[in-house]
């Protein structure tokens, strides 16, 4: 555990660039990170930057969380657990789930303590707005994982006004789940944007718990690959990469995560993480698909998925290139 005078941890150090992006003929900018790639048998294949860096992974936890939300007696299975893991655009469809499992519960929305904010889906957050509504907990991204866990106090028989706090019950069943899965003890504790406790992990003990969630048989690790793989729409929505990697990807658990983080394992075991230095979102699907392939799926199957163009009035005129890939890649010095 880590102690209030330790030194602050600084995710700067030892990073390298991960990808470049092109305007015309020129590297306009260059996103540096930490990426690591594992194959089946769970050693490095690639590793770039560092891969034990300490990380936040923001919602990239969240399949881990509703491990431990199972284990504790959450019974919910398909759309519902794809939600409960889910960032979710707040369309219609998701909120519609998330008021079922909170209506499972005997629970409403004013349960909810995650922090109120409009619908990400653009579509979706103006009709919310026209129809009179102001920014809402059921609407902010992350309500399915709160629902969830309002859930699980209920079976449980604990207290619900108080789930955010980090010495509940319900969040040491989290922590739990997250230290057992990455393999790496919880040093730090801190408050998500949506105002759970938030645990710190490394960048490979990510990459090693999304292989064991992907490749598990049985148990709630399997139940929850189950759901995203089913309902992978539920987990982000209309236009999200993490929903289109699941979709196109066959057998894939993946998640992203705020500020720069991706993380996604196979069934045959192999597992990426990785963290872009800026938090940027912008070069995480090209990133995350140049991993892949290095890990070995289809590279005509990832070259939509991970296609990031650079527009210029409106149409290509460059593109977000990845560092790395199954080839080697020329490194260009950055001056």
């Amino acid at each position: 555990m880590v102690t209030a005078d330790a030194p602050r941890a600084d995710v700067a150090a030892a990073a390298v660039p991960l990808a470049r992006v092109v305007r015309g003929d020129l590297v306009e900018s260059v996103h540096l990170g930490h990426l690591v790639v594992l194959a089946p048998d769970g050693s490095v294949r690639l590793a770039l930057g560092d891969p034990d860096v300490t990380i936040w992974a923001r919602s990239s936890l969240k399949p881990l969380q509703a491990v431990g939300m199972l284990r504790a007696g959450l019974d919910v299975d398909g759309p519902a657990l794809a939600l409960v893991c889910a960032s979710h655009n707040g369309e219609p469809g998701h909120l519609d789930v998330v008021r079922g499992v909170l209506a499972g519960a005997g629970l409403g929305t004013d349960d909810l303590r995650n922090t109120p904010d409009w619908p990400l889906d653009p579509d979706a957050a103006w009709h919310w707005r026209a129809d009179g509504n102001d920014r809402s907990s059921l609407t902010q991204n992350c309500s399915g994982k709160h629902a969830g866990m309002l859930a699980t106090c209920v079976v449980r028989g604990w207290s619900t006004g108080d789930y955010l706090d980090a010495t509940h019950p319900l969040q040491g069943a989290a922590r739990d789940a997250v230290a057992e899965l990455t393999g790496v003890e919880v040093e730090r504790t801190t408050i998500d944007g949506c105002g759970a406790p938030l645990f710190s992990t490394t960048l490979v003990g990510l990459a090693r718990s999304f292989a064991a969630v992907s490749t598990a048989s049985s148990g709630p690790e399997a139940r929850v690959a189950a759901a995203v793989r089913a309902h992978p729409w539920h987990v982000a929505g209309t236009g999200r990469d993490a929903t289109a990697f699941m979709a196109g990807v066959p057998g894939l658990v993946a998640k992203d995560g705020a500020d720069g983080v991706y993380a996604a394992g196979l069934p045959d075991g192999s597992a990426v993480a990785l963290k872009v230095l800026d938090g940027s979102s912008r070069p995480r699907a090209a990133v995350l698909a140049a991993a892949l392939a290095v890990a070995g799926v289809d590279a005509d199957v990832l070259r939509p998925l991970g296609a990031t163009p650079v527009l210029g009035h409106g149409a290509p005129v460059g593109a977000v290139e990845p560092t790395f890939g199954p080839e080697p890649v020329p490194q260009q010095v950055l001056a």
